[in-house]
This record gives structure tokens, C-alpha cells and sequence, in this order.
């Protein structure tokens, strides 16, 4: 069975793309609106790109009537943005946030999600999540009338005591339980771990760059 995408559907297109391509993270965005609501939308079109710089891009869609979203407006207007990650204690609460509620409601209280100031940008970050990246918007790529990228450069990390070593800067896996999102109202647990033997030569690399 094959599909041309350039005669498919959007709308299917989509519905192939997002059960196939799992999973994916999520990025729970957090924002501050120039009236100083703050906002939070998740989005699962979303990415790490890289150390050296940090950088990420989320995927951000306009409604059928060309409007953006109140977090995805907020982002570009103030050009800056927490990335909040989800795990199985607050899957539930991120996925109440994609509710649209009007410009003048924020999200984060009416979930019942707790925030903290960050330290470089204005938007704050949610507390409640295991951690949260807080990012300056360096470029928007226009895609198409209703979808853009939008590259974020990671300036600040935030992580809750006791899920990274402060000796070796590793992630205590037993403690950090991320979920992905599959399609429609399905997510995933990332519980079930397996490891695949690597060569003593890709670990000897990987030790010369600092990275294990």
C-alpha cells in the first residue's frame, strides 16, 4: 500500500503522520501575554536540534480562520517561552490545557498547575513538571499561510531535586517517568527500557567528548 502525499488530504495526511511517527514528546509550553496572563498549550510537533548551540523547534499551526493560538501568539510577540516536560503525573493536566479557553483565562490555573519565576526570560515556568527548559526565540521560518517553526535557544534548565546526580549530571531514570504522545487522546509511558550493547569503540568516542 503506498499513499502520494501531494494529492492526499491534509486532514489524512495528518491522521498517517501522527499514529505513525510515535512517539513523540511533549512540550508543554508556558508563556506570558503582554497583560501578564500566563498561558500553556502542549504541543507533540516538537523537538531537540541540538547541544552546540541548545536548540529546539515547535511546530506551531494557526486556526482554520488564520488566528494564532494564545500561547503560540504570545511566544512570537514577547519571543520567549518555557518548555515544560510532561510526565505521568501531570499527563492529565497538560492534556486539559489544549481546552481553548479564552485570551483572558490562564490555563495554568484552571488545571491547578503551580508556577515559579524563571530566572532569565519573563514567562514563568511550571513547577509541577519533572523539568522545564526556558528558551529565547531565535528564528521563525514561515512555512506555509498556517504553519510555521519556531527555534528556541535553551538558556536555563530547571529540574526537580532529586532527578539529576549533581555529581555526574545523569538523569536518574527510576525517578523520571516522561510520556509520549501517540494520536488523538493516546499517550505512552516510557517505563519499559531496554539497553543495546554498544562497541568499545563508539564508548571510548563518547567518553573523549564528555558525553557519557
Amino acid at each position: 500500500m503506498d499513499f502520494e502525499f501531494g494529492v492526499l488530504p491534509a486532514p489524512l495526511r495528518y491522521k498517517l503522520l501522527t499514529a505513525l511517527v510515535v512517539p513523540r514528546p511533549i512540550a508543554l509550553v508556558s508563556t506570558i501575554s503582554p497583560a501578564g496572563v500566563v498561558n500553556a498549550a502542549p504541543f507533540s510537533f516538537f523537538n531537540l536540534l541540538g547541544d552546540d548551540p541548545p536548540i529546539l523547534i515547535l511546530s506551531i499551526e494557526a486556526r482554520p480562520d488564520g488566528r494564532l493560538k494564545d500561547s503560540a501568539r504570545n511566544l512570537l510577540d514577547i519571543g520567549e517561552f518555557v518548555v515544560n516536560l510532561v510526565d505521568e503525573a501531570t499527563v492529565e493536566r497538560m492534556h486539559a490545557c489544549s481546552t481553548d479557553f479564552p485570551p483572558e483565562v490562564s490555563e495554568v490555573e484552571a488545571v491547578g498547575f503551580a508556577t515559579a519565576p524563571s530566572q532569565a526570560i519573563a514567562p514563568p515556568w511550571i513547577s509541577d513538571c519533572p523539568a522545564s527548559l526556558e528558551c529565547r526565540l531565535m528564528r521563525r521560518i514561515e512555512i506555509s499561510e498556517g504553519r510555521l517553526l519556531a527555534i528556541g535557544e535553551v538558556v536555563w534548565l530547571h529540574c526537580q531535586d532529586g532527578l539529576i546526580d549533581p555529581a555526574t549530571l545523569r538523569v536518574d531514570p527510576s525517578r523520571y517517568r516522561p510520556v509520549g504522545r501517540l494520536f488523538a487522546d493516546q499517550y505512552v509511558r516510557t517505563g519499559d527500557r531496554f539497553s543495546v550493547t554498544n562497541s568499545p569503540e563508539y564508548l571510548e568516542a563518547i567518553r573523549r567528548r564528555g558525553r557519557l
